[in-house]
């Protein structure tokens, strides 16, 4: 039995007031981003819904208690992220939580060409983050997966689309590898330029949510139906990491996930990556090419936190 301890004594009831402050979710209009969201705003935060339908955005919105607002983002089409950025004006983001993911697809382009989950998962939130960037004043926080472990997990710079011998499982594995290593290098820098801005990455465990039924393989959402059905842990649980990450003190690049066995259930703790997921030089390479692949860079105003200036500068 997965021990519940710290998920009795860290919940959602234990957030800190956070009125006043500005969160944006994305992918906030299911499972683990709507509850989420829903934490955050009980908790007094005005919290952003980023999602691809404004129409599904709306009707979540509606059920949760607080302050909201919804605006469109479509991760899988850069064009949208950057949009969504022009949009924001200057306004001050306290939280900016990377949630939205894509999982286990058949093989899939994004409209600017890239495989959908790498295109997705990692590279639509790789350029809002340094879009949004300057306006950020506390901490970015990346859903990164146990996955990141799994399925031979590496950054494929030979071939990060699968151009050939398309995996949807490795792909997966290689867009949440990419977001832990991204964060690694995102604190770097944060740190190098002297801003308290720190990002955090956190993993939900198992958690039943309407992910795992995208899976391409028919055999492998049947198994995910019935692992969520008899094992995973519900999305309230599965959004403790995330909530853990936003709001407690912790150093910057915290992994956080559950404390159970095998990270699957429990309570939010500070948990372990993978080598690969330390590697230093891959996380700095990483950034690099993906600077090129999307034509965002480093924030410029990254270590000025006490108004919106320097803006990223982005190839149109």
């Amino acid at each position: 039995m997965a021990d519940n301890t710290k998920t009795k004594t860290w919940d959602a009831t234990r957030l800190p007031d956070l009125t006043g402050r500005t969160a944006l979710v994305t992918g906030a209009n299911s499972g683990i981003g709507r509850t989420a969201a829903d934490a955050l705003a009980r908790a007094g935060a005005h919290v952003v819904f980023a999602v691809r339908d404004p129409e599904r955005g709306l009707a979540a919105a509606a059920t949760v208690h607080g302050s909201t607002e919804v605006r469109r983002l479509d991760l899988a089409d850069l064009s949208s992220v950057r949009e969504f950025a022009d949009a924001w004006q200057g306004r001050p983001l306290d939280l900016l939580i990377n949630n939205a993911g894509v999982m286990m697809l058949p093989q899939q382009r994004t409209a600017d060409g890239f495989e959908m989950q790498f295109g997705t998962n990692h590279l639509g939130h790789f350029a809002l983050t340094n879009l949004l960037l300057p306006y950020v004043t506390d901490r970015v926080v990346t859903l990164s997966s146990g996955a990141h472990r799994m399925f031979d997990a590496r950054i494929r710079f030979e071939d990060l689309d699968f151009t050939s011998g398309y995996n949807p499982n490795r792909a997966y594995a290689q867009s949440k590898l990419a977001n832990l290593l991204f964060t690694l290098e995102l604190q770097r820098r944060l740190a190098e330029a002297g801003s308290p801005v720190r990002a955090m990455a956190a993993h939900p465990g198992y958690a039943a949510t309407n992910l795992q039924s995208h899976a391409g393989n028919p055999v492998m959402r049947g198994m995910m139906k019935i692992g969520n059905r008899f094992f995973a842990q519900d999305d309230r649980a599965g959004a403790l990491p995330t909530l853990y990450a936003a709001t407690q003190d912790l150093p910057g690049a915290s992994y956080v996930g559950p404390d159970g066995r095998g990270e699957l259930r429990g309570g939010p703790t500070l948990v372990g990556r993978s080598a690969a997921a330390s590697d230093v030089a891959v996380a700095r390479r990483l950034w690099t090419v993906s600077e090129e692949l999307t034509g965002v860079s480093w924030a410029s105003g990254a270590g000025d936190r006490g108004g919106a200036r320097g803006r990223v500068a982005a190839e149109r």
